[in-house]
This record gives C-alpha cells, structure tokens and sequence, in this order.
C-alpha cells in the first residue's frame, strides 16, 4: 500500500486523472460502455513504441549516434548544436520524454568533458524546447499527437503539413539561440567510445520500428503490431516490460473514462463547446499551460470537430510553464539533482525563453 501510493504521490497528473475518473463514476456508474470510451489503438501504439525504443536504448543506440556526431565538431557552439538539435529530430521519432531522458545526461557529460559545464542550464532548456517542438513534427513525436492524429482521420502526409511552418520556426529560432549563446571556440571533444551492443538485436529493433510507422500510415492493423511486437520482447529481452511508463497509459485511461462520462452532461458538453468555438488552439494553449497538453488534449477532443486545431495549439501549448508538457520535468529533474544550486537560474531561463518561443510560434499561429 505504501508503495502505491508513494506512486500516485511521484506523478500528479495520474494521481488527478484517476481522481476526476472516480468523480464521473457517480455520473455514469460503471458499465460495459465503458469500453467504448478508450482509444485502444493509441493505447497499443504508445505502448508497443515505448518498447522498441527501450529496446534500441538498451543497446545504447542513442549514445552511440550522439557520440558519433559530437566527434565530428570542435567548438563550443558546434557542440550545442549537436546537443539541441539530437534532441530536435530523435523527439520525432522516440518522443519528447524519451528523447530528453536519453540526451539530456549524456549532453551534461559532454559539456563537463569539454568545459562547458557553465552552460549547462541554457544548454539544457534549449534541449528541453528542442524535445517539445521537435516532437510536435509527428504523429509519433509525443502521446497527445497519437491520440489527436488517430481522433483526426488525417493522413501523415496532411499532420506533416499542418506541422510544417511551426517546426521550421522553432528550428530557426532554435539556430538563434545557439549562435548567440555559444562562440566558436575550439575545443577538444574526449572520446567516450560508445559501442553498441548487439547489432542483430538492434536490426531487429529496427524492423520493428518500422511496422510501427507502417501502422501508423494505416498498413498495418494495430492488432497485428501488438501481437508482433509482445511476442518478439517475450523471445529476445523480457526486461523491457518492466521499463514500459504505465503510468502514462493509466492516465490516458483515466482521461477516457472521465470524458466519455462527461459527454453524457449535455448542458457542460454545450458549454464548453461554445467556448472553444473558433478558438480551439487558443484554448488549448492556454489550458496546456495549467494541466500540461496532453491531457488539454484529452479533455478538449470530446467539445470540438476540429481536431487540427487542437493539434497545433496542444504541441504550441508544451510551451510555457514547467508543467504545460511533463517532458520538460525531467530536465528539470536532471539539473535540480545534479546542480542543487542551480535549480531557480534554471527555472529564470527556461521561463524566459519558452515566453519567447511561444510569443513567436503564436505569432506564427495567428498569421497562418
């Protein structure tokens, strides 16, 4: 018991959505419909996606990619590229939070190795932004993205568009920062010599990966990937099971089950459908901001048709407050327990330079 609920005390947005999930039951008591409620297609992808790329960094894939590249630079400036820009693109393909829990170490171990450690917090929230809106580019970038995409009938190639011009800004603005904040300095980057482990196992990975893409473009039933993928982790790494974050694939539960019991209210369903009206990504954003952007995500899919609305103003939304995407918390975490002293210098900087990248992306959202 203390264990549980030690568990629920670590994460708030599981601990929030099981309580609102509780709260609707006395709406709608429970019953079979329930089912009905849950997208169980964004359930197996987020789940069979959180194993391969376990299964990949196991391997030390990652590392060993981002160790590759950093040979090939030798200034400070080159350095942070590499660092922010590792986070940018890995986030479209293993998502934002797997993305920072790989990178954001490994890039404080080579800024100690090159001695830059002094620029670890603004090296660190440039990864973190990177992560969040590097991320927002695929359907697979992040969680809100699977169940938006999937809610949305649209194809990759139309979420690839819709995506475009905001990933293009963030990586310009990205490119900025970089310049202005580091100098081209010479140094001299220490191998680490990273090795991958299994090259047949990670061969393996990889095909799995790509049945995984081929389910989301709609060839590959989700079934039949769930299936796939269980049955190869069972033969090759059973521990991979225990790594999987079901505490994510609760939360969506949770969340499923409370607004499908929300939608039998009609009078707050025609409420909040009314408030969101023409305004979904500016809602989104700004509820993503108080609750975070997935589960803004969540709650908001059930008052609106405009799906593509919500996408933009959810992934713009992780912007912002520490809290707007819970991806960023673990940078945060990174750098509270690495560098206690640096904890408030690190939330001054992050503040300020989220407000600028979403003044702009914004901006950008209201031009187009």
């Amino acid at each position: 018991m203390k264990k549980l609920l030690l568990f629920f005390k670590n994460d708030v947005v599981l601990t929030a959505a099981l309580i609102l999930a509780i709260i609707s039951c006395f709406i709608v008591p429970p019953n079979t419909g329930y089912l009905d409620y849950i997208d169980f297609n964004t359930l197996i992808m987020l789940f069979c996606l959180m194993l391969i790329v376990e299964g990949m960094g196991s391997l030390d894939f990652f590392r060993y990619v981002g160790d590759r590249l950093l040979q090939k630079t030798g200034t400070g400036r080159g350095v942070a590229l590499t660092l922010v820009f590792l986070c940018f693109f890995g986030s479209m393909f293993i998502t934002n939070d797997v993305s920072l829990i790989t990178f954001v170490p490994f890039g404080i171990m080579i800024l100690e190795m090159t001695g830059l450690l002094s620029r670890a917090s603004y090296t660190v929230v440039l990864m973190t932004i990177a992560a969040n809106l590097g991320s927002m580019f695929t359907p697979i970038g992040n969680p809100q993205n699977l169940y938006l995409f999937s809610l949305s009938g649209m194809n990759v190639g139309k979420f690839l568009l819709l995506m475009l011009p905001y990933t293009v800004a963030a990586a310009l603005l990205l490119l900025i920062c970089i310049l202005a904040g580091y100098k081209g300095t010479k140094l001299r980057v220490r191998e680490s010599h990273v090795k991958i482990k299994n090259t047949k196992r990670l061969c393996f990975y990889g095909f799995l990966f790509v049945c995984a893409l081929l389910t989301v473009a709609g060839v590959i039933p989700h079934e039949a990937l769930l299936a796939l993928v269980v049955m190869s982790i069972l033969l090759t790494n059973r521990i991979l099971f225990s790594r999987v974050d079901y505490s994510l694939l609760l939360t969506f539960i949770f969340f499923f089950i409370f607004t499908g019991n929300i939608n039998h209210m009609e009078a707050l369903r025609q409420t909040i459908a009314q408030l969101l009206a023409g305004r979904e990504a500016q809602v989104s954003i700004v509820c993503s901001q108080v609750i975070s952007n997935v589960p803004a995500a969540m709650l908001l899919s059930g008052y609106t048709e405009n799906v593509p609305g919500l996408i933009v103003g959810t992934n713009i939304g992780g912007l912002g407050t520490l809290i707007a995407s819970m991806a960023s918390l673990i940078s945060y975490k990174q750098i509270a327990g690495r560098f206690p002293e640096a904890k408030k210098k690190y939330i001054g900087i992050f503040t300020l330079f989220n407000v600028i990248f979403l003044a702009v992306l914004w901006l950008i959202m209201w031009v187009v």
